[in-house]
């Protein structure tokens, strides 16, 4: 007998299966086993499983066209009707759950000539265009007519038909036929259970039903998010890829991970021949279980974009003209400039930043490249400008600088609070799998200064909205903890047995003081302080309460303390250490993870070990052969400083766009400018790069083999789709600059790398190539004690023995609004645009985003005499810019919002170096600024432009044409 259910894994039924296989219906997650036979074959399943699904488990196929796994099961195209022994009719395989002894026939002579005429009736409104049809070869409905042994069509076309229905070809990446749709409701039913944005519906009834989104509007113009769920689960060609219809099936397939978001979607690249034709989310990623979202599904096309960098180019001066020579003369440029550099300057005169959109080995190398070749530790990271507080905080606290849980972990929440984070904007795939679980009653509390559409999840349970000042974080998690602490909500036996007394006394005597009660704090952070209550008692009274946080968490000046205050939050009441709960920084970047693991920053080499420590140093110097500083080295902040000072005059920068994304712009080109030689490794010229001496053509993540590590601790493979457009991996471009330097490096593939991470990284003692090529994924730690990763983190205990709770004393930010400024701007992400936008501003995402703007509410606008798509000049202390004017209720008056994903919109000119105190993360939420009408671009934007076309002469013509700057469009 078939047995299908394995009691020490998760999702019973699932683990082992064949991802490219559609099972028809949900597994069941019961451990209760029955037993029946399907066409004389035995086989036992959990109870709830579907008769279509056990059949698919024992190898018999039942035709289907309404169904999928991963939708629940509707039971209307009637195709996979059984026989069922006992029973009359012919009862739907997809709703009929199994039972104990049941005996099924899937085919005879009646259920043949059943689906026959059922299938006939589809045909006969269907048009009959197979051979020129885009998905001819690829098409559900061809497949199902085939295996019911349909030959003819006696209705023919004659009668009314929708045939001749007007496509609609709005979308830039899909195409809407309603001609060739079978109204099988699994588009809308994916919209609705997958993605959650219910954007689509069936209009009408019988014959007058069709497909329709919104209120039959146009794809473009309806509240259709382009996650591409639609297009998947679409049996026909109704809901085709362009890239599809235009370069036909694509022939074979790579399995790969997404370079976008921290939430590392798994995706099937197919090709035909060396042509990427169409990303599909894999079934197999358990980051993502086949969903995807608008840029990892369909913004793909930068790979191939015109204003690639395709050759490395070298020049003495950033007034100079660029020149194309060989790898080998760049390399050898670029290793004699740090050279001479050091000669003249000392050996703490150069430095590296690593990339959080590289691979953990390209990042692994970068900083081995800087304290082994450089000789200093002065590496640092993005993840410095947004998740460094995440590190220092819950190292602090629980001795681990990552999130606890699996993003599958939230589906067993009672509670679900969201703070500083838009998750459907910034990790869309997970926000769809949040609100699926608020379909099912969990409560939600979103604390931001902005309304988040996850407040409106459709029949989710209605949210508790907190919508403090920008710069109060700490007080407002003050208060809740005060509520818990003086209601009776600690879970003291969590408390006595797992966290530090002594801390502990410390801080619930601090916490409880009144001044920390919501009532005291109303003033300060602007939420009543009822709303505060009950907050605090929804996420204390839950059986399972998890917190998800992000940026708006970090990027303050209190940024550490806020990380501990969240901490202390989940251990006063027991939340860590099981599925449903836990503190879960939610990664910006799709690396963001992975840079910070492998020894980005400069005070810790990979896995967070300190450069202090004579142990780890001599672990490591015995296996690059070489001493290491014990002292760390510069953070970006002060590489900036140092720059500015003279003393510091070398820069390689791989993969990061600091001139864009670092906080007060002006500051960061001028330390840009007063290097002698600055190294850019990079797909595109981007803004960091137009200051450059060297620019070296990085590579994509489709061009490159390698893992990447997402916000849940999930190492997954990225692996080569396609050759380097230059020829070479990033990986090996920082060998070849490491072996010029005199440092020998000599991997020959990104496994060998790995092979060395996990001999020197004790989280990642257990992770090969080899091993997730078996597993799929692994989160680490994986060791001896896990030698198959750590879903859930801190189940016994903390790295650090017991819980510290820290004392997390409310300091208010300097940056305070005022007559001259009385504003407070604070900034966030959009879902079509994806950080610095270098990637998707080429790409048609740009159709849903084209410019930054600044939304404002309408009573500041009022006051102000502003109107929807004014010129707004946003004054700060520190600088000025120009954006368009968008009227918005969703922050409070006083607070105005904007995103950063447009060099020439200069978001960063104005938000000021004000940075966290333990990190030097900086400030970016809370920046007070002046708003008025203007007529021209501000002079930093005027300088841009003229800066921009510039560099874009000087760029030599054979290595790259670019895109005119978005600031030309202020004229």
């Amino acid at each position: 007998m078939l047995h299908y259910y394995d009691p020490n894994k998760s999702d019973p039924g699932t683990r082992g299966l064949n991802p490219d296989m559609d099972y028809g219906t949900p597994p069941s997650t019961s451990a209760t086993l029955v037993s029946l036979s399907i066409d004389g074959t035995d086989i036992s399943v959990p109870e709830g499983t579907s008769v279509l699904r056990a059949a698919a488990l024992a190898g018999i196929n039942i035709p289907k066209l309404c169904a999928s796994d991963n939708l629940e099961a509707f039971g209307s195209c009637r195709l996979c009707a059984v026989a069922i022994e006992g029973r009359r009719g012919y009862p739907a395989s997809c709703t009929t759950p199994v039972t104990e002894g049941m005996a099924v026939t899937t085919q005879n002579g009646k259920l043949a000539k059943l689906r026959r005429n059922v299938m006939e009736l589809y045909i006969s409104d269907h048009p009959l265009d197979c051979l020129t049809c885009p998905a001819n070869g690829n098409c559900e409905l061809q497949d199902v007519a085939g295996a019911v042994g349909l030959r003819e069509v006696r209705y023919g076309f004659e009668g009314e038909n929708h045939l001749d229905a007007e496509v609609d070809d709005s979308n830039p990446y899909f195409s809407f036929d309603p001609g060739k749709c079978i109204v099988c409701s699994r588009c809308v039913r994916a919209c609705e259970e997958v993605q959650g944005t219910f954007a689509l519906t069936i209009d009408g009834r019988g014959f007058d039903s069709r497909v329709s989104a919104g209120q039959n509007d146009p794809f473009m113009d309806s509240e259709c998010v382009s996650c591409g769920a639609c297009v998947q689960a679409c049996p026909t060609a109704t809901l085709m890829e362009k890239s599809v219809i235009d370069a036909g099936q694509p022939g074979h397939s790579v399995v790969t991970t997404c370079a976008y978001c921290g939430v590392g979607c798994s995706f099937k690249a197919e090709m035909k021949g060396g042509q990427l034709v169409r990303m599909v989310p894999y079934k197999g990623g358990e980051a993502n279980h086949g969903h995807s979202c608008v840029k990892g599904r369909f913004a793909f096309g930068y790979a191939t974009h015109k204003d690639r960098i395709r050759e490395p180019m070298i020049r003495d001066s950033i007034n100079d003209p660029w020149q194309v020579v060989s790898w080998g003369d760049a390399i050898g440029f670029a290793a004699k400039k740090l050279k001479a550099t050091q000669a003249r300057y000392g050996r703490e005169s150069i430095g590296g930043i690593t990339s959080s959109r590289c691979t953990n080995e390209e990042t692994y190398l970068v900083q081995k490249l800087v304290r082994a070749a450089f000789g200093n530790n002065n590496t640092d990271t993005c993840a410095r400008v947004c998740h460094s507080p995440t590190g220092f905080g819950l190292k602090t606290t629980m001795g681990e600088s990552a999130g606890t849980q699996t993003f599958d972990s939230v589906m067993k929440a009672d509670t679900i609070v969201v703070i500083g984070a838009n998750p459907t904007d910034a990790h869309p795939v997970f926000a769809s799998q949040m609100r699926r679980r608020l379909r099912q009653g969990a409560k939600l509390i979103v604390i931001d200064p902005r309304r988040i559409d996850l407040l409106k999840t459709p029949h989710g349970s209605t949210g508790i909205h907190l919508p403090l000042r920008p710069g109060t974080n700490v007080a407002m998690v003050n208060a809740l903890a005060h509520v818990i602490v003086t209601e009776g909500l600690e879970n003291t036996a969590f408390i006595e047995s797992r966290c530090e007394p002594k801390q502990y006394h410390d801080w619930r005597e601090f916490i409880a003081e009144e001044r920390h009660s919501p009532e005291a704090v109303e003033a300060v952070t602007g939420v009543p302080a009822e709303r505060v209550r009950q907050a605090a008692r929804a996420y204390g009274e839950a059986g399972n309460s998890a917190i998800y946080y992000g940026l708006g968490v970090t990027e303050h000046s209190q940024g550490s303390t806020m990380v501990m205050g969240i901490a202390n939050l989940a251990m006063a009441t027991g939340n860590i250490g099981r599925e449903g709960v836990g503190v879960n920084p939610l990664r910006g970047q799709n690396n963001v993870q992975g840079s910070c693991d492998m020894g980005s920053f400069p005070h810790e080499l990979p896995g967070y070990q300190h450069v202090g420590d004579p142990a780890v140093r001599a672990r490591f110097q015995e296996v690059w052969g070489v001493a290491i500083d014990d002292e760390p080295g510069l953070r970006i902040p002060n590489m900036f400083d140092a720059a500015i000072a003279g003393s510091f005059k070398a820069l390689y920068v791989q993969g990061e766009d600091i001139a864009q994304s670092d906080p007060n712009t002006q500051h960061v080109e001028a330390a840009l400018s007063a290097l002698d030689c600055l190294i850019v490794q990079d797909i595109f010229l981007n803004e960091t790069a137009k200051h450059a001496h060297v620019l070296l053509p990085g590579a994509t993540f489709l061009e490159k083999n390698g893992t990447f590590t997402n916000a849940e601790r999930r190492i997954n493979r990225v692996r080569k789709v396609m050759a380097p457009v230059a020829g070479m991996e990033d990986w090996e471009v920082t060998m070849a600059l490491s072996n010029a330097l005199g440092y020998p490096m000599d991997y020959k593939h990104p496994s060998e790398i790995m092979d060395e991470i996990a001999r020197l990284t004790p989280t990642f003692a257990g992770v090969s190539y080899d091993k997730l090529e078996k597993l799929g994924s692994i989160q680490w730690p994986c060791d001896e004690e896990h030698p198959e990763g750590t879903p859930t983190m801190h189940t016994l205990d903390f790295p650090i023995g017991k819980g510290r709770f820290a004392v997390t004393e409310y300091v208010a930010s300097e940056e305070k609004s005022n007559r001259k400024f009385p504003l407070l701007l604070t900034t966030g992400r959009i879902l079509s645009q994806y950080n610095v936008g270098a990637q998707t501003r080429r790409t048609a995402n740009s159709q849903w985003h084209d410019e930054d703007v600044l939304e404002i509410h309408p009573s500041d606008a009022e006051l102000r005499g502003i109107r929807e798509g004014d010129w707004l000049g946003i004054s700060s202390r520190v600088g000025q810019t120009v954006l368009r004017a968008r009227i918005s209720d969703r922050m409070l008056p006083g607070v105005v919002w904007t995103t950063f994903h447009h060099p020439g919109s200069g978001a960063n000119v104005i938000t000021t170096d004000s940075s966290d105190w333990a990190t030097n993360c900086p400030e970016y939420k809370v920046t007070a600024v002046q708003v008025e009408k203007v007529s021209q671009p501000s002079a930093w934007q005027r300088h841009f432009e003229q800066f921009d076309q510039r560099q874009h002469q000087l760029l030599a013509p054979s290595a790259s044409q670019t895109e005119p700057s978005d600031a030309s469009a202020l004229k």
